[in-house]
């Protein structure tokens, strides 16, 4: 527990790359993630999104886009793009090159606002890309936001004029499919939420990432979805493959189950890990697993203000499957290999 305790606090207060440890003799391949938005519900400027990207490769595509703009600003103020150079005959500055260029596609597991505003705000200025969803998230952005009241229609179809920047793809559950432009391939599961909300298994070249949208733990949605998503996870863990998880923890806690509204507390977060575990292979089988908790609240009340650690710390005192919990901060870059 204490080895679990120092591991946490390590990441916790990390300001640049984190770099789990793997065997030299294995193939290279992994992911790079940069935290474009960390958190969820009312900090705007810092809302869930994650920018995904094999090792060696900056084609990326984006899970879920509360936040696109300002979270590249601020990752490029860190370092995260430097390797990245823009061509003299680009007019656009690096933030804006990345955005265009270099994110190929995005995952939008549903359509809240805290889940896809960024990507509604810059789509004037962004280039032409696929928005995969399940059937329920691309019918919300088709007649909620991109449907000449709320924004302009960006997108291939809805309500007319269409622009067609945008092509909606529509993802089947549990049916795998290549991201176009991309060298990855994505899986989908639904989820339990308010919304209808999904969790996606990014692959590429023998390895994997697990991100997760909004999800209600199946022991207060009543259904199995969680436990779908974890046996498909245990078969990645089981062949090495899987890299990290991103998942939501949004209330600590005290938060009480009818309050919930579709999300996790710590307590309900170590439960649903310890199935994954058992499916994993028992004991010891998610020792090292990097696991990002993402979407945490921002409270307005004072003995709120540090709510991260005090996640962080819950999930701590509980995690007896030696997890390495990472608590993430806007602009980060890891590699996971």
């Amino acid at each position: 527990m204490k080895n679990c305790l120092v591991c946490s606090v390590i990441a916790l207060f990390l300001s640049g790359f984190y770099i789990p440890q793997s065997d030299a003799s294995a193939p290279k391949s992994g992911f790079n993630i940069t935290v474009l938005g960390a958190k969820g519900g009312i900090e705007d400027g810092n809302l869930t999104s994650f920018m995904i990207s094999p090792v060696g490769d900056e084609r990326a595509v984006l899970c879920d886009a509360g936040t696109l703009v300002n979270g590249l600003r601020i990752a490029n103020e860190k370092g995260v793009f430097d390797n990245i150079v823009v061509p003299k005959s680009s007019p656009l500055n690096k933030v804006g090159y990345v955005l265009t260029e270099h994110i190929k596609g995005y995952l939008i597991s549903h359509a809240h606002l805290d889940h896809i505003a960024g990507l509604i705000i810059a789509s004037p200025d962004d280039s032409a890309k696929p928005i995969y969803g399940l059937p329920a998230t691309i019918a919300t952005i088709k007649n909620t936001h991109f449907n000449w009241k709320s924004w302009v229609n960006f997108a291939d179809s809805g309500t007319p004029p269409v622009l067609n920047k945008y092509k909606y793809v529509t993802l089947k559950p549990l049916m795998t499919r290549e991201l176009t432009n991309t060298n990855m391939t994505v899986t989908a599961f639904p989820l339990s939420h308010t919304q209808p909300s999904t969790a996606f298994l990014i692959n590429s070249n023998n390895a994997s990432v697990l991100c997760f949208g909004d999800t209600a733990p199946d022991s207060i949605s009543n259904t199995d979805a969680l436990l779908t998503v974890w046996k498909k996870a245990a078969e990645k863990i089981k062949a090495g493959a899987l890299k990290a998880i991103i998942i939501e923890n949004s209330y600590t806690n005290d938060r009480p189950d009818h309050l919930l509204f579709g999300h996790l507390t710590p307590h309900h977060l170590i439960k649903e890990l310890h199935k994954l575990e058992m499916l994993a292979g028992g004991k010891g089988s998610l020792a090292g697993l990097s696991v990002i908790i993402s979407h945490i609240k921002y409270a307005l009340q004072a003995k709120s203000t540090a709510i991260e650690n005090t996640i962080l710390n819950q999930l701590t005192e509980q995690n007896d499957m030696q997890i390495t919990f990472i608590i993430p901060e806007q602009g980060q870059r890891w590699v996971f290999n």
